[in-house]
């Protein structure tokens, strides 16, 4: 089923290309919208896999928007997507 979900910390097309190589062994080619705020992704998804693609998201850096972090995770999350943009900067 193919679904829309928007993400935080998405700033640039690097960030873009690490959700596309990170994510595609186990999801497949997913859409990442960076002309929207908040950015989204788009991706076709069975519903039982959805708690997976949060995880994996949130340990790159780009939880869901509305995900309920606490201070500690909130700026985990934004430190690991300073460097997954990057990485994603120097496979582009």
């Amino acid at each position: 089923m193919i679904q829309t979900f928007q993400v935080q910390n998405v700033k640039c097309g690097g960030c873009a290309s690490t959700l596309k190589n990170k994510l595609l062994d186990t999801f497949g080619e997913i859409e990442v919208d960076l002309t929207k705020e908040p950015r989204e992704i788009t991706l076709d998804i069975d519903e039982e896999q959805v708690g997976i693609l949060a995880e994996k998201l949130k340990s790159l850096g780009y939880p869901f928007v509305g995900e309920n972090m606490g201070l500690i995770d909130s700026t985990s999350a934004k430190a690991k997507s300073f460097v997954s943009c990057a990485i994603g900067k120097m496979n582009t």
